[in-house]
């Protein structure tokens, strides 16, 4: 017989707040087109982005994040002292260590809290709310802030005719607390490293550092490998996951996939059969691809916008460079 404590944590848990932030700077295709010889139509077509957000020296990761988690914390009514755990999902914090986490727990002002980050590209946010409910059911913290954040910008080849146009800044957080009832469902993630050279930084950081490459490394990838990819098997793992969580389409009332491009999102719908009452995100249209931002950030503006409120049922999938994918279903706060 273990002489081991069981843990002492919620039943379930939720997401209790959400908090956005985008960069000042609004960049139109107009800007992309002064380094690639392209057009609008083309970009749109291609994309469906017309905007997207691009952050000054000042709008760092960690200001960024700092200002998305205080909305969250705001919108979950409780107060970063009662936070026990600050998980952050970005590509985009060029140093090592350590963790930003833990510079932006300090900021918000948490109490010694769990802080760590992850790396599971436009997956993070939901790797990261995976292990938030976790940690809450466990009892290892009852409430955990989830964030994802880039500054793409700065992994941004601007003369990449096929990735100049897609990458925004930006970042988003939720607040994950303790629940009576399920309000996050199971997570259907995985991995396929086979697939790995579809998207990826174009060189290691040493080859530029020795000096043998000049440019600096950027996020590049194959466009119709990612592309089939995501219609066909994404909208097969977004099926597992409204198994998963006992709901068929019908029961939706709102739909948040990872906005990497408006064909995608568009595919996505229509194999999944989604009924017309069920409200799409497309918030990449003036946002951009910000990988693991585009999730709470889209949430963030269908719930300020009345497009989505309190209490629906919301899918959720997030999927990219690894390639990695997580899917759930979701009430949002």
């Amino acid at each position: 017989m273990s002489k081991i404590k069981p843990s002492q944590g919620a039943p379930y848990a939720r997401i209790m707040g959400v908090g956005g932030y985008r960069p000042t700077r609004v960049v139109p295709n107009e800007v992309i087109l002064e380094t690639i010889d392209s057009s609008d139509e083309w970009i749109r077509s291609r994309s469906g982005i017309a905007t997207r957000h691009w952050a000054s020296p000042e709008e760092t990761v960690s200001a960024m994040s700092v200002e998305a988690a205080g909305k969250a914390i705001a919108d979950a009514g409780i107060t970063p002292q009662q936070i026990g755990g600050v998980i952050v999902s970005t590509v985009s914090h060029f140093k090592q260590t350590p963790a930003i986490a833990t510079e932006i727990a300090d900021k918000i002002g948490a109490i010694k809290p769990a802080a760590f980050d992850i790396s599971a590209g436009c997956a993070g946010f939901g790797y990261g709310l995976t292990l938030a409910k976790g940690m809450v059911v466990e009892g290892s913290a009852e409430y955990v802030l989830v964030i994802g954040v880039e500054r793409l910008s700065d992994l941004t080849d601007l003369e990449d005719r096929a990735t100049a146009f897609l990458f925004g800044d930006g970042a988003g957080a939720v607040v994950v607390g303790p629940s009576n009832e399920p309000k996050i469902g199971p997570t259907v993630w995985g991995s396929e490293g086979d697939k790995s050279d579809t998207i990826k930084q174009t060189v290691p950081w040493d080859d530029y550092r020795n000096g043998t490459v000049e440019k600096f490394p950027a996020i590049t990838q194959e466009g119709q490998a990612v592309f089939r990819w995501a219609v066909f098997e994404m909208a097969k793992v977004a099926q597992q996951a409204l198994d998963a969580a006992g709901i068929s389409a019908d029961d939706l009332d709102v739909f948040i996939p990872h906005q990497a491009n408006m064909r995608i999102i568009d595919s996505m719908v229509k194999t999944l059969k989604l009924p017309e009452h069920v409200t799409v995100a497309r918030d990449v249209e003036t946002t951009g691809n910000t990988s693991a931002a585009s999730i709470p950030l889209a949430m963030e503006r269908l719930l300020a916008t009345g497009q989505a409120k309190s209490g629906d049922t919301a899918l959720v999938i997030g999927f990219g460079a690894g390639l990695v994918y997580a899917a759930s279903v979701v009430t949002l706060p």
